[in-house]
This record gives C-alpha cells, structure tokens and sequence, in this order.
C-alpha cells in the first residue's frame, strides 16, 4: 500500500508502465465536474471509474482485496479514511468473486488490529493484492468525489 499526495505521483511511475500511465492521466485531468461512470484508458487493461458518494461508518463496510489489478484511488474533493490490513492469514466471508475481482472480509473480526488511514483531497492510495483495504468510511458523513483507477497486473 502507498499514500500519497497526487503532486508526488512520478515517484511510482518505476513501479509499472501502467501504473505510471493512471498517475499520469490523474495528474493531467480535471475531474471536479467529470461525469460520474467508468471510462476506459486502455481497454481492460486500466480504467477510469468517477464516484460520488458519502462515506459510511467503519462497522458497515467490509474488507476488500483484488487479485487481477492495483487499485488507485484518488480524492477529487472531500475526504475519507480507508481501513488496512495485510491479507496475510485472514478468512473471507465468501469465495473469490471472478467477474468483479474481489474478495471480502469481515471488519468485525478485524477491527482491532485494522489502521485506519485519512485519504484527503489531493491524495492517492495504491492497494495491491496483499493489501486489505476498506474505502470509503468515516465517523461522519461527508460527501467525497473519488476516482478509482483499475490498473491490470
């Protein structure tokens, strides 16, 4: 996992190509009045999804890893927290979900051993497969416009 503010971006840019073309096109485009939808970047490969939505409490949410792409996701205006985990020796709540690329995990059982991160406006998030994350909460409701680029392993 890494957290960053966006002005950073290029540090990552050796980590993949592909990954260096998400930070780039997240550095080089206005996403304040974006439609909300996915919108493809390569293909299948890497794709933009815009969101609005509010954050919801910790206790609602589950865990969530993805086996087929890094998450990068990126605070247009707002802010949230995330939960994190290493994914090392945690049990599902259900199998692998093969079309959506997913897995959950209960925070229940994880709660007192989870950090949970601010991500602010201006900031990014890389999770990758090991990284049990948990987008999205915060004690309060607060209204976030959030940019989630899929970026294929």
């Amino acid at each position: 996992m890494v957290v960053d503010s966006l002005s950073n971006h290029a540090l990552y840019h050796s980590l993949s190509p592909r990954l260096a073309k998400a930070l780039t096109h997240l550095s080089e485009t206005d996403f304040s009045n974006a439609e909300v939808g996915t919108y493809p970047l390569e293909g299948k490969d890497i794709f933009v999804i815009v969101n609005d939505y509010h954050t919801k409490p910790k206790h609602t949410e589950p865990f969530e890893v993805h086996q087929r792409y890094i998450d990068v996701q990126y605070v247009v205006s707002g802010e949230e927290e995330f939960g994190y985990l290493p994914l090392a020796n945690q049990t599902p709540l259900a199998p692998y979900h093969q079309e959506h690329d997913f897995t959950e995990f209960d925070y229940e059982s994880n709660q007192d051993t989870a950090a949970f991160i601010p991500l602010k406006a201006g900031m990014f998030a890389l999770f990758f497969p090991d990284d049990m994350h948990m987008p999205g909460t915060s004690d309060i409701a607060t209204a976030v416009r959030k940019v989630v680029i899929k970026v294929k392993i």
